[in-house]
């Protein structure tokens, strides 16, 4: 009797065994799911600004990856939900919507333009959602808003960068060409504001629209005024364009470019018209040349390292932005169990922020957080960069 009834127990004591066991995996898995840190992404990662989203996806993707093979964020992993916006700002729009009202996202990276950042500004101030763009244009923080950051460098400091050059080559007028959108607008704004104090004077101001595919008006008009450079302030693919419309004109003025073309998408687009370009950049494109004692020199290198064995392509200066605001972000987020308000308070307090992008450090007053020094001019030379002294 004894015996059978320890033969009849066992298949029950089995049965418990495994019921068990499903629920405790049920609720791991479960559990693991909901703790979860969730960032959302808006790139263009296909449409006229590929060159921008494309990268910045990728980017964020291999720092999540990063961060959770070290254990994620106080033992909670990331995940990364992305968007492809096309640089258009109505889908923009409705993918930020989709992120704060479907997924539930905590915080919110991108998007890769000027005009489409400007455009979802009112509706992550609403959520009170942390927001760190990967787009340039000074009105993304100027004036500064509680919830907004980003990451790409100040026009502001890019067209000092680029005075600082050309007033060191005792050229003292200039002509402008720019885009007709929010990023062109911002660095006009800055070209404009800032030349006295170089003692330049701009003796021409010209635009050119986003889709447009020859400036040889504008540019002729340029050089009716004979000037010692001429700025142009874009991104691809019209910059190119106008390289070509110089080169086609033999206009042998030195051309200037904005960061917003910082990649090798602009050297192929404009072929042997981007020869002796200069630009400022962030320091990726030229991290090999840097001195050994640059406090970015080690982290700019790793970045590459690890992007190109993924990827299996170039790296470019802007998937920088969002790599950045990924590490960012999982700093800030430390200890804070998802609380939004305590991630945006510790957003605005890091300091000393060695990143792919320059030194972060934030303030109430500055949620851009980088000075002159994330800027160095180059010049492009037989078809790669050269970093100019």
């Amino acid at each position: 009797m004894c015996s059978q009834r320890k033969y009849r127990t066992i298949p029950l004591l089995i049965a418990t065994i495994t019921a068990a066991c499903l629920l405790l995996t049920s609720s791991v898995f479960g559990e693991s799911k909901k703790e979860a840190f969730k960032i959302g992404g808006i790139f263009s990662v296909t449409g006229p600004a590929s060159f921008l989203g494309d990268p910045e996806k990728k980017s964020m993707q291999l720092a999540i990856d990063q961060i959770n093979a070290k254990g994620g964020i106080d033992g909670r992993l990331l995940e990364g939900i992305i968007y492809d916006t096309e640089a258009d700002p109505s889908k923009t729009v409705m993918s930020v919507g989709k992120l704060i009202n479907r997924d539930g996202v905590v915080t919110i990276i991108g998007p890769s333009t000027t005009p489409t950042t400007l455009a979802v500004i009112p509706i992550v101030e609403r959520a009170e959602l942390p927001f760190i763009s990967c787009a340039a244009g000074n009105k993304i923080t100027e004036p500064v808003k509680p919830w907004v950051f980003k990451t790409a460098q100040s026009d502001i400091q890019a067209v000092t960068t680029i005075y600082q050059h050309i007033q060191s080559r005792k050229i003292e007028k200039v002509g402008i060409i720019t885009v007709a959108n929010a990023f062109g607008e911002s660095g006009k704004e800055q070209l404009l504001a800032q030349a006295s104090k170089f003692g330049i004077t701009v003796v021409r101001q010209e635009s050119f629209g986003t889709s447009d595919t020859d400036m040889t008006a504008q540019l002729t008009k340029i050089r009716q005024e004979n000037p010692g450079a001429i700025v142009c302030w874009g991104t691809n693919p019209g910059p190119a364009v106008v390289a070509k419309n110089v080169e086609q004109l033999g206009i042998d003025t030195p051309l200037y470019q904005s960061h917003g073309v910082a990649s090798p998408k602009f050297i192929g687009l404009a072929g042997s018209a981007a020869e002796g370009i200069l630009l400022p950049t962030g320091k990726i494109l030229v991290a090999d040349l840097l001195s050994d004692d640059d406090p970015q020199k080690q982290a700019l290198l790793d970045y590459i390292t690890a992007y190109e064995s993924k990827y299996k392509e170039t790296v470019s200066g802007f998937g920088g932005y969002a790599y950045d605001a990924v590490n960012l972000l999982a700093k800030a987020a430390q200890g804070t169990d998802g609380d939004q308000k305590k991630i945006r308070d510790n957003l605005e307090n890091i300091k000393n922020h060695v990143g792919i992008s320059g030194v972060f450090n934030f303030s109430e007053t500055d949620h851009n957080g980088l000075d002159p020094s994330a800027f160095v001019m180059v010049r492009i030379k037989n078809g790669t960069w050269e970093l100019v002294e």
